[in-house]
Parts: C-alpha cells; sequence; structure tokens
C-alpha cells in the first residue's frame, strides 16, 4: 500500500485538487435526461442479468452473463474479451478497453459477474416487489453495479462525451469466491490498475439513516487457520508433567489471547469454526469439521479457522506478526502452528487522491441538487476487488445501486439509486476525462 509521506500526499493532492464549483453543462445536461429516457430499458436489462444464475461456481452461468455484457459494451466502441480462468478453476472475468483521446485521466471500472446464489439456491428470480424495490439474487451485489454502470456509459455516448474517454473495464467472475492462486485469478486486474489514474467500483452504495455515503477506503480480509497438539493419555493425568494440558485447552489460550490482545481501531478477527479431541479433522474446502473423544481421554488435535480484517497492509503485517507470537506460547505438553491463506484480499487504506475523489463527487452532489455524500466507516464495508489495485491507484467505492440483505435470500435493490448512481457516475467520467493526467 502506497505510504502516506508528505510527498506522496501532495502528488495525489495535486492530482485531483478540488474542482472549482460548475454548473451542469449542456452535454451533462443530456446525459440526466438520457438516464431518465431509458429507465425501462434499464431496469430489463437488471432483471435479465438477475434471472440467469452466475454463482461463482456455476462457470457456465458466470460466462452468460459475461456474453449479456458484451453485448451492451461492444456497441459503445468498447473492444471486449473474455479471459478464461480454468487454471483457478473459475470461468473468467470481462476485460474491455475503450480508447479515447489519450489526454484525459485514464479510468478502471470494477464490477463483478458473480453472485453467492449458487443453482441449488432457491433464490434465482427477479421479483419487483413495488415503485422502489426489486428482489433478487445479485440484484445490487453486483447486478445492480453493472447496469449503473452500463448506463453511465449510454448517457456519456448519447451526449458525445464518451468518445474522448478513455476507460478500461474489469468484470471479474470470481469476487464472491475467488480463485487461487490470487496472483493468477487478479493478475489482469492489478495490470489495470497500474495504468490507471482513478479506479471507480461499482459494488452497492453504502447508505447509513437514509443518507447516501461516500467509501474512500474499505478493508482487507484473509483467512487463518490454528491447529493445536497435544499428548493423549487418561483424564485423571490432564495436567500432569507427564501429558500436559491437551489440545483442546492450547487452542482455548491461543483464541483468548487473541480475543484480549489483538484489539485495535479498525481490526475485526472472527473464529468461525472449531474441531477438536482425540481426532479432528476438516472438509478439503475448510468449512466443514469432524471430530472424535471421549470425556476420559486428553484430547491429542485441535483446529480453529477464522478471519482477519484491515485497513491497511502494515496493520495485517503487525498483527499477524501477533498472532504468530501468541501461537508460539505453549501450555505444558502442547504444540501449536498457524498458518495465513494466500488468497488474502488486500486492503484500501484512506488516501488523499480518494478524498480528493470524493471531493470531486461531491462538488457534482452540489451541481444535481443532492445532499453532500460524507465518508463511511470503514468498518461498515467489507472487502474487494479494488484492494487489489489500491497500492497503484486512487480510487472510490460504491458506484453501485443501494439496496439491502446482499449474500441473503431476499436481497434488494433500491430502483431509483439506479439513476441517481448512473447520472453521478456519467458526470464524474466525464469529467475526469477532460483533466490532463
Amino acid at each position: 500500500m502506497r505510504s502516506l509521506l508528505p510527498a506522496a500526499v501532495a502528488a495525489a493532492a495535486l492530482a485531483f485538487s478540488a474542482p472549482a464549483p460548475a454548473r451542469l453543462s449542456a452535454a451533462e445536461q443530456t446525459m440526466i435526461a438520457t438516464v431518465d429516457r431509458e429507465q425501462p430499458r434499464t431496469l430489463a436489462l437488471l432483471e435479465t442479468l438477475v434471472n440467469q444464475n452466475s454463482g461463482s461456481l456455476n462457470l457456465a452461468g458466470v460466462e452468460k452473463v459475461g456474453a449479456m455484457m458484451r453485448a451492451e459494451l461492444a456497441p459503445l466502441g468498447f473492444e471486449v474479451r473474455w479471459v478464461p480462468m480454468a487454471e483457478v478453476e473459475r470461468a473468467g472475468h470481462i476485460v474491455a478497453t475503450h480508447r479515447g483521446s489519450g489526454r484525459g485521466k485514464r479510468m478502471l471500472l470494477i464490477g463483478h459477474l458473480d453472485t453467492v446464489f449458487e443453482p441449488d439456491s432457491p433464490f434465482q428470480r427477479f421479483v419487483r416487489r413495488d415503485a422502489d424495490t426489486a428482489e433478487g439474487p445479485g440484484v445490487g451485489d453486483d447486478k445492480g453495479g453493472m447496469v449503473v454502470m452500463v448506463a453511465a456509459l449510454r448517457a456519456m455516448q448519447a451526449a458525445g462525451t464518451l468518445r474522448d474517454a478513455d476507460i478500461e473495464i474489469v468484470l471479474t467472475g470470481d469476487e464472491e469466491d475467488a480463485g487461487n492462486p490470487v496472483s493468477i485469478a487478479r493478475r489482469d486486474l492489478i495490470e489495470a490498475g497500474r495504468r490507471a489514474d482513478a479506479a471507480l467500483d461499482f459494488e452497492g452504495l453504502s447508505r447509513e439513516n437514509g443518507q447516501d455515503m461516500g467509501s474512500i477506503s474499505r478493508r482487507g480480509s484473509g483467512n487463518w487457520e490454528v491447529r493445536t497438539t497435544g499428548r493423549t493419555g487418561h483424564s485423571s493425568a490432564v495436567f500432569g508433567e507427564t501429558f500436559g494440558d491437551g489440545a483442546i485447552y492450547e487452542l482455548a489460550r491461543i483464541i483468548a489471547a487473541f480475543r484480549t490482545e489483538l484489539p485495535e481501531p479498525n481490526l475485526t478477527f472472527n473464529v468461525g469454526l472449531v474441531v477438536g479431541g482425540a481426532t479432528a479433522a476438516l472438509d478439503a474446502d475448510g468449512i466443514r469439521g469432524t471430530a472424535t473423544g471421549k470425556t476420559n481421554i486428553i484430547p491429542e488435535t485441535a483446529i480453529a479457522r477464522g478471519d482477519l480484517r484491515a485497513l491497511s497492509l502494515d496493520q495485517y503485517r503487525r498483527v499477524t506478526a501477533k498472532m504468530r507470537e501468541i501461537v508460539t506460547r505453549h501450555l505444558p505438553g502442547t504444540g501449536a502452528e498457524i498458518s495465513f491463506d494466500e488468497g488474502a484480499y488486500p486492503p484500501m487504506a484512506p488516501t488523499a487522491g480518494g478524498r480528493a475523489l470524493l471531493d470531486r463527487l461531491n462538488q457534482i452532489n452540489s451541481d444535481l441538487g443532492l445532499a453532500e455524500m460524507r465518508p463511511i466507516d470503514p468498518l461498515k464495508r467489507g472487502a474487494g476487488d479494488i484492494g487489489f489495485v489500491a497500492a497503484d491507484v486512487d480510487g472510490l467505492v460504491g458506484l453501485g445501486a443501494a439496496g439491502g440483505g446482499s449474500h441473503a435470500t431476499g436481497e434488494t435493490v433500491d430502483i431509483p439509486s439506479l439513476w441517481r448512481q448512473a447520472k453521478r457516475a456519467a458526470i464524474l467520467m466525464t469529467r475526469l476525462s477532460r483533466e490532463r493526467r
């Protein structure tokens, strides 16, 4: 993650200095009118996308949604390619490039084709609840975000502002369940981030107390696993010199120490699964466990799995080092090891450039007569794909639609937010495209 040294802060602030107040131009008024006029088309596209299952492991379904998005982007002048990801056992990604004048800021737009709902989920169809609400799998996360993106780009095309815009789009096919190794699964996204001057993430809009919020940071996440061992024998000898404390007490010691010694601002760590006994094992996916044991047998093995979420790479590294140190303080007669997965989502720490991008967006809010969007606490957002480019480019998160119940049956989208977000995005991209690199 970039260091926030004074020189870097000054450079970022210069790159995205707050704009002077501006009224809406004729082109921007055309974009607003286009978004409003195309509301039925946009909503129909959302319904079509939602009704095609694209659970992360439904490779054929993800590819079909990718084909739908190709059909939207190609007519707008994007060179669209499908990047297969069979080597990480996932479907693949859409990478689309629009070559503009080469003079303005180069933008990276980020979204994802997949959802958490696999074909065996009972939640499969788009349903209109009322004039302002619809529900369906991925209706907000992230199919609502993709239709906001398309609506904004179509508005730019109608106004003539897309022609000169340099835009690269990466729609990953496995954001909800990334393939491993991530060095391959996120290779194309990382490379796109290195080419960009600003990253705009079209995942869901955050709201708080009914107000739209800005998002300039989000925490990264990774998984950890602790395995402990003990000397098995008759329980009457537990805590003694010969057998010691056993594997489960050692695991309990470690978890308790995590809880008391690790807490700090912007950090969370969860214990999601624990098994232990005379025998203990996890399945290949690490989401189910089995154990055997008796009350009169000292347990020989125990396993715990959990996650860790931090706001910066420095925080992540410091905390994981502390966890390793805690694990080494063995109880008598026990051993323990901790491991961290290689599929961690990097954090997106707040930067001066990100704050200046939010200032840009708030100037647009002012021009549109909308309320200012204050930065939301990163504790209230999960990890996401923009973390993979945050070390190379400043960005904004949450340019997609507002909604509720993400990742759960009954997930909803706030329909008016689609139009509001498309207008914001179209104007923001247009203004960035006219700024010198």
